[in-house]
């Protein structure tokens, strides 16, 4: 089945439902209003010389005309990709030579920089619109234009999107989801309780960029599978606020945005004072004893399990509310590790949460812990469908429906990823315990192998500092071909303000002291420092999605990274 016809599905069945919404409330569309307006702006495409198989650009915000111009493409049998919003001239140059596009939609904000890409393509970009005259392309008569033969001829083998990754270690690859990779997504998602309950509870938050497959998946391709609403949030500065407000029943985070949930959690639960103090901290230790279990795979003895429900009345439901996370069904933590101890601290909150891993290579179904049965350090099972075995070399393998067509315009590169019998080369290494749980032990290229040969994740150092202070933005661990791990820290720019340096020192000190006592002896921070500067999505440190690139960062801070080790470089 096309994506096409699963949204006209919807529409049919929830006709009056809201469909999308902006954060303010000043736009509100329902799925019938979604459908007509998914006709008239594929008429206007169309009337541009828009036909089945042409790829368009897409650089928008989070806003609910994404969601309509994509569809709307869709529904032509074209394929709509988004370009991420920090990318410069010359990367969006690059994409758009691969993608050989000819019509771009952005905003305003963005026309500048998109036509100075376009002069640098060798295709001619024959068409730059600005989505803020959205209205325009929808006056569009479409007399020679026979919508629902256009729609219905879209096949599952069609090409849909173009999912580009964030270029960690080089130019960024193409990669090419079909209708028939999307709906097997989708379906074998849906055959999870977790997830199907989750959507069925009908309110998203699409906050990501929908250049990234997972804010495309979880807030745009889902959402309509299964009819719930989707607010859009331009500005992430008001996630926190927006989530208090909105209460969504489904929501993914990368580890980032949980770490700064639980350490207001803290602070909230760290000022209060006397008999208070006494009851959130007993109720604290009951779910702490619960989380436990759950773990464990224990039952709760009846004491415990009384404890607990009168714990979560009149303490742990009050924090989840407190951050607009009372009314949850399915928390998903993804993109990155998190770590172990976070993970418990939102389970013992009462928050059903569960670690993911995928990739857009599969379209993003790959693993996820099963709430009933969570295990932290995992990132659980593998989704229905999907097959997951470990190569010689302690490589990660995926086979599914999901998995791309390819990347494109690069056999080569796709031969590489895709074996003959049908394996996804997915670059991680990673364990499959007895129970078939996955660990991603970090990116096979990643891997940090000190002067002694030790090989250690460097994901895992820097997750198990970064848990320990709300102040840390990103954090890097060195110590490839070093004597020792040492670390570069950014701070946060929100959460370290108004804080003097001397205060933010001592914070991080005392959070690597204790994520050193976490780790092993060999993986331990023997030194580190605070960067004076900030570290932003999309700039010379971190990828759109928050990735680091860490072969830029040792150059760039090659100096500052030489004054940790001075005379102890061992590589000198």
């Amino acid at each position: 089945m096309s994506f096409c016809q699963t949204f006209q599905d919807t529409v049919a069945k929830h006709p009056t439902r809201i469909a999308l919404r902006n954060s303010e409330g000043t736009v509100v569309i329902t799925y019938a209003e979604y459908a007509k307006r998914v006709h008239q702006i594929a008429a206007g495409f169309h009337e541009l010389g828009v036909r089945r198989g042409d790829t368009v650009a897409l650089m928008l915000t989070n806003r609910p005309e994404f969601h309509l111009v994509d569809t709307a493409l869709l529904h032509l049998g074209a394929v709509p990709f988004s370009v991420y919003n920090t990318s410069s001239v010359e990367q969006i140059a690059y994409l758009f030579e691969n993608a050989g596009n000819s019509v771009v939609m952005c905003e305003e904000q963005f026309l500048g920089t998109i036509a100075e890409a376009a002069g640098k393509v060798r295709g001619k970009i024959e068409h730059i619109l600005k989505v803020e005259e959205l209205a325009d392309l929808e006056q569009s008569d479409g007399d020679d234009f026979d919508f629902e033969a256009s729609w219905r001829a879209v096949e599952p083998d069609d090409l849909m999107t173009i999912i580009y990754t964030s270029g960690t270690t080089g130019p960024p690859k193409g990669v090419e989801l079909t209708h028939a990779n999307v709906a097997f997504s989708i379906e074998s998602a849906l055959k999870v309780p977790e997830i199907s309950r989750a959507a069925e509870g009908t309110r998203a938050l699409s906050y990501l960029p929908d250049a990234h497959l997972a804010n495309r998946w979880l807030a745009h391709y889902v959402p309509v599978a299964m009819g719930m609403t989707v607010t859009t949030l331009a500005d992430t500065k008001q996630l926190a606020p927006t989530i208090a407000a909105l209460k969504p029943t489904m929501l993914l985070g990368v580890p980032m945005v949980w770490y700064k949930f639980k350490a207001g959690l803290e602070a909230a639960v760290a000022a209060e004072e006397g008999p208070k103090a006494k009851l959130i901290n007993w109720a604290l230790d009951v779910g702490s004893q619960q989380a436990d279990a759950l773990i464990a795979g224990r039952s709760m003895p009846p004491l415990l399990k009384a404890q607990h429900a009168i714990a979560d009345k009149l303490v742990l439901s009050k924090l989840r509310e407190r951050v607009g996370l009372d009314q949850m069904l399915l928390a998903v933590s993804g993109a990155a590790p998190v770590s172990p101890d976070a993970l418990k601290f939102f389970i013992s909150l009462g928050l059903p949460m569960a670690e993911g891993w995928g990739m857009s290579e599969s379209c993003l179904v790959g693993t996820l812990t099963p709430l009933e049965h969570p295990r932290p350090g995992t990132v659980g099972k593998p989704l229905p469908g999907v097959e997951v075995r470990i190569a010689d070399d302690g490589e990660l393998l995926v086979k599914s429906a999901g998995v791309m067509r390819g990347y494109r315009n690069s056999p080569a590169q796709t031969a590489e990823a895709i074996d003959p019998d049908g394996w996804l080369h997915t670059g991680d290494v990673a364990t499959i315990d007895q129970d078939g749980y996955v660990v991603i032990v970090d990116r096979k290229k990643e891997l940090i192998i000190n002067a002694a040969g030790k090989n250690m994740s460097p994901t895992n150092i820097e997750s198990a500092i970064q848990v320990e202070c709300g102040l840390i933005g990103s954090v890097i661990a060195i110590g490839d071909l070093r004597p020792y791990v040492t670390a570069l820290v950014c701070l946060d720019p929100e959460a370290s303000a108004g804080i003097d340096d001397a205060a933010a020192l001592a914070q991080v000190e005392a959070a690597v002291e204790r994520a050193n006592a976490g780790l092993s002896r060999v993986e331990q921070i023997k030194k580190f420092k605070i960067v004076p500067n900030t570290w932003e999505a999309g700039g010379d440190e971190l990828t759109p999605t928050m990735k680091l690139k860490r072969k830029p960062i040792a150059e760039k801070y090659s100096d500052l990274i030489d004054e940790l080790y001075g005379t102890d470089d061992r590589r000198k």
